[in-house]
């Protein structure tokens, strides 16, 4: 029974510091669009090409 002196407390402080961290998450836009990130591991592909330089510019760059 004495423990349950000490657990209560507890317990409602790591309540209240999930809640104030849920909060904050909201708050500055976690949560705004979460399709962009389920959408971007099919465009992945995409973008590595767009970010690899062409031959001819490695070449280029080589002088």
């Amino acid at each position: 029974m004495d423990s349950l002196y000490l657990l209560i407390p507890i317990a409602i402080v790591f309540v209240a510091v999930g809640i104030k961290l849920l909060l904050w998450a909201i708050d500055n836009g976690q949560y705004d669009d979460l399709d962009k990130e389920a959408w971007s591991i099919l465009n992945e592909d995409k973008r590595a090409e767009k970010k690899q330089p062409s031959q001819s510019q490695v070449n280029d760059d080589s002088h």
